[in-house]
């Protein structure tokens, strides 16, 4: 349970304090951690009103963000779009109409970061792949934050899945997950941006009043580096409300401790939470 904390959160008094962030994600479940975190939910899904999480990814990424014991910044606030069903599966059309409602609502609700630990191989659906990326840079190009998985389709070149081949976007990749997505020289696509652990992140447990009261569990991949970052985007926001997304993205990237990987593979580094923010 202290792995993300004891690895890259650094203690601050900036917890996310004014910052909303949206996940989009197969939505959330109620959970002790996650009480009075989550402002607005909607279901894209299914179209129901209450809170839910039929497969308990959404609920593992939202506590990794601002989770009251372990996440990054539990003084945020979190919007939850479900655009993902219980397999885990969602379609174009659940996310462009996710996309749509965060452009429609970001000043409302001020929104600053959105958080994508979902993702699908380019050549899967072409056509949706050219939707979803024009999505996604139509919400930077608006100001907002796009914090995007590079995927487990690793580790041969060119495995990024979308959105996180967007180059305009901050893609994120595991350092310590073997099929994190990498980018490829020959094309050029300079992915992930930077990486963050990946491998056994103990977050909240959408099932834990089944499972006898087990609060939290372990979960591997792109999807929980993801939020990792997402979460010290919403610190850094919270220190400097102000910023702009491009900053943001430099910021973060200039505080990256070199692994001495390859770039393809871990991007400028290791997420550096303490220098970040100072």
């Amino acid at each position: 349970m202290k792995r993300v904390k004891k690895i890259v959160h650094y203690q601050s008094k900036w917890l996310g304090k004014g910052c909303t962030a949206v996940v989009m994600d197969t939505g959330v479940a109620a959970h002790p951690d996650l009480d009075g975190h989550i402002w607005v939910y909607r279901d894209f899904i299914g179209g129901r009103l209450g809170k839910y999480d039929d497969n308990g990814h959404g609920t593992h990424v939202c506590g990794i963000i601002g989770g009251d014991r372990i996440g990054m910044a539990p003084e945020c606030k979190m919007i939850v779009l479900k655009v993902l069903d219980e397999t885990g599966n969602g379609s174009v059309t659940h996310s462009m109409n996710a996309f749509r409602w965060i452009l429609e609502n970001r000043e409302r609700f001020n929104i600053r970061v959105v958080n994508i630990s979902m993702g699908m191989a380019p050549k899967q659906n072409e056509e949706g792949a050219r939707y979803i990326l024009g999505a996604v840079e139509l919400l930077w190009d608006m100001g907002i934050v796009v914090v995007a998985a590079a995927g487990n389709l690793g580790p041969q070149t060119g495995s990024i899945t979308i959105p996180g081949l967007h180059k305009k976007i901050i893609t994120v990749g595991s350092y310590d997950h073997i099929k994190s997505g990498q980018g490829s020289i020959a094309e050029n696509i300079l992915k992930p941006d930077l990486v963050a652990p990946g491998t056994r992140i103990f977050s909240c447990n959408a099932n834990w009043e089944k499972d006898g009261g087990k609060l939290y569990v372990p979960k591997n991949g792109t999807s929980m580096s993801t939020p990792i970052v997402t979460g010290a985007i919403a610190q850094l926001l919270s220190k400097y409300p102000d910023m702009p997304n491009h900053e943001v993205k430099q910021k973060i990237m200039n505080s990256c401790n070199d692994l001495k990987l390859p770039r393809i593979r871990q991007g400028r580094g290791m997420i550096n939470v303490e220098k970040l923010l100072k």
